[in-house]
């Protein structure tokens, strides 16, 4: 009975199949540049640690809606993101600095054509130790003494009534738009002293910073957030008095100069492929939420609707 039962049910499904076939049932998409049917494919995406965590988000998302498409997200730095995506590598370059002109230009070169998406807004969130009792805030100009003059040595050196213990340095590596930007508004004309430990894994500095009393680092809110019970985050003084990095003063602006915006670049080619023009119209439209939800800023509505004019644009649409 039971074997008769089963073999029923098997008969009833093979016929269900054949009929779905034949009325054009499909793995592929129903609808042109991702419909409502089911997607097969890979979008290759590379860049910024920074940025990472908005993106595996979005991927994890997507991955619930669309099975059957791989979308994996590599971290090797918005340089060597960069560096890959201008060759025509990858679909998506995940960056924490707009693209620089000598990438552009190769970019050129190899005839890839590419827009530009901004996803969240950032803060650099300067990190000390949580045993750290003596630093409640450092201003602009410390913060460059600190990471360019090899003289200063101990918190002493900073404010004499700091500890006479030597600092410990860990910051993004050189590959980083992290690094890029700070060293744009803090380091200025000046190199990152060579004693500071560097690294492309923003996990790697925040075991340095919170294993060490003495030390210091830097890197995206996101990362300070996720780790907050091991850390300890230091206001910062741009002259107007010292400013905490929150979603309300990375913003409006007020945490000053460590907000910036963050992006992805897309591969304008790529959007004709029906896999990625869907991950990226989809991406478009749940990235404000997810950099919430892992601790970014959205973007004004507008931005995003900015955002889908270029998607359309540049697919074609």
């Amino acid at each position: 009975m039971k074997r008769s039962k089963f073999f029923l049910i098997s008969t009833l499904l093979t016929v269900s199949t054949l009929a779905m076939t034949a009325c054009g049932g499909a793995s592929e998409t129903d609808g042109e540049n991702g419909g409502a049917g089911q997607l097969t494919g890979d979008v290759a995406i590379d860049g910024s640690s920074t940025v990472f965590p908005i993106l595996e988000a979005v991927s994890e998302e997507y991955t619930a809606e669309q099975p059957e498409v791989r979308a994996p997200v590599g971290v090797s730095g918005t340089g060597g993101g960069f560096k890959r995506f201008v060759e025509g590598e990858t679909d998506l370059s995940n960056a924490s600095r707009p693209i620089k002109e000598e990438e552009a230009a190769i970019a050129k070169e190899n005839g890839v054509e590419y827009i530009e998406l901004e996803l969240a807004y950032d803060g650099l969130s300067v990190i000390v130790n949580p045993e750290n009792d003596w630093v409640d805030n450092l201003t602009v100009e410390e913060l460059n003494l600190m990471w360019t003059d090899e003289s200063i040595e101990t918190w002493s050196d900073i404010r004499p009534e700091w500890p006479d213990e030597e600092i410990e340095f860990f910051s993004p590596g050189t590959d980083s738009g992290t690094f890029d930007y700070w060293s744009e508004v803090i380091l200025g004309e000046s190199d990152i002293r060579r004693d500071a430990q560097l690294s492309e894994d923003d996990n790697v500095l925040v075991t340095g910073v919170a294993g060490s009393k003495y030390a210091i680092g830097y890197f995206g809110f996101a990362y300070y957030i996720e780790n907050k019970d091991s850390l300890k985050i230091v206001p910062i003084d741009n002259g107007e008095g010292p400013v905490e990095p929150t979603v309300e003063t990375i913003n409006s602006g007020e945490y000053a100069p460590l907000s910036r915006p963050i992006f992805t670049y897309v591969n304008k080619e790529s959007l004709s492929r029906p896999e990625v023009y869907d991950y990226v119209t989809f991406m478009n439209e749940v990235v404000a939420e997810l950099a919430l939800e892992v601790g970014y800023i959205d973007l004004p509505e507008e931005n995003y609707k900015a955002n889908t004019e270029k998607i359309e644009e540049a697919a074609g649409n």
